[in-house]
């Protein structure tokens, strides 16, 4: 399982707008991801519901996992939009 661990760079944290390009940028990636707190239970990072649901503070370490084919790529992007608190994944990134 290839995995990530990110702090949220989001100053408000994984609330609305952030949880809203997380979840959207997860999505096109077309990779099943699963985000959870450091410890926790993971979730459907697809889902907006599951993302706001985790409650992930600015500053706080989140786990990025997939076992699916592309994993490593798609969670590297992933793991940069959260760390550098993106509005939204560059194409070249």
């Amino acid at each position: 399982m290839a995995e990530r661990r990110v702090n949220v760079g989001w100053a408000e944290g994984l609330h609305a707008r952030p949880a809203s390009i997380f979840v959207r940028a997860t999505t096109a990636s077309g990779v099943p991801v699963t985000i959870s707190k450091a410890g926790g239970d993971p979730v459907n990072a697809g889902s907006m519901l599951a993302v706001l649901g985790l409650g992930a503070q600015g500053g706080e370490e989140i786990v990025l996992a997939s076992e699916a084919v592309g994993a490593e790529a798609a969670l590297d992007r992933l793991a940069k939009l959260v760390a550098e608190g993106l509005e939204e994944l560059p194409e070249t990134v």
